[in-house]
C-alpha cells in the first residue's frame, strides 16, 4: 500500500510538474501578447498625440474660417441691401414711366381730333408750300452776265 502512495505521489508530481510546465508556457505567451500589446498602444498614443496636433491646427484653421465668412457675409450684406436699393429704384423709375406713359395715351386719346386736325392742316400748308415753290421756280428767269465794252460785265435778264 504504500507503494501505491508513492505512485500516487509520483503521479500527483508528474501531473503537477505538466501543469506548472503548460501554466510557464501560458504565461510566457501572455507576456509576449501583452508586451505586443504595450507596444501597440505606445504606437496609438504617439499616432493619438499627432492626430491631436492636426486636429488643433485644423480647429484653429476653421475658427479662422469661420470668422472670414462671418465678415464675408456681413459685407455680402451691405451689397445686397444696395442692390436691393437700386431695385427700389428701377421699380419707382418703372413705375413713373408708366404713369407718364399712361397719360400720353389718355391725352393722346382725348385729343386725337385735335391732333388729326393738326395733320390735316400740317399737310395742307405742305401742299401749299410746295406749289409756290413750283411758281416760283417757273417764274424766275436765267440771268446771264455778258462783258460790256469797257471789259465790265453786264446783267441781263
Amino acid at each position: 500500500m504504500i507503494v501505491i502512495l508513492y505512485i500516487a505521489a509520483l503521479v500527483a508530481a508528474v501531473g503537477f510538474l505538466v501543469l506548472c510546465i503548460g501554466l510557464t508556457m501560458t504565461l510566457n505567451s501572455l507576456k509576449t501578447t501583452l508586451n505586443n500589446v504595450a507596444n501597440t498602444m505606445a504606437g496609438i498614443e504617439s499616432q493619438m498625440q499627432g492626430i491631436t496636433r492636426e486636429t488643433t491646427s485644423l480647429l484653429e484653421k476653421t475658427n479662422s474660417l469661420a470668422e472670414d465668412i462671418q465678415d464675408k457675409s456681413q459685407q455680402l450684406n451691405t451689397v445686397v441691401q444696395a442692390v436691393k436699393g437700386f431695385g427700389d429704384s428701377v421699380n419707382g423709375l418703372n413705375n413713373s414711366v408708366q404713369q407718364v406713359t399712361s397719360s400720353i395715351y389718355s391725352n393722346v386719346s382725348k385729343n386725337s381730333d385735335q391732333i388729326a386736325q393738326v395733320i390735316q392742316w400740317s399737310n395742307a400748308f405742305m401742299g401749299i408750300r410746295g406749289k409756290m415753290k413750283e411758281r416760283k421756280a417757273n417764274n424766275e428767269t436765267v440771268s446771264v452776265s455778258t462783258p460790256d465794252e469797257n471789259g465790265k460785265r453786264k446783267r441781263r435778264k
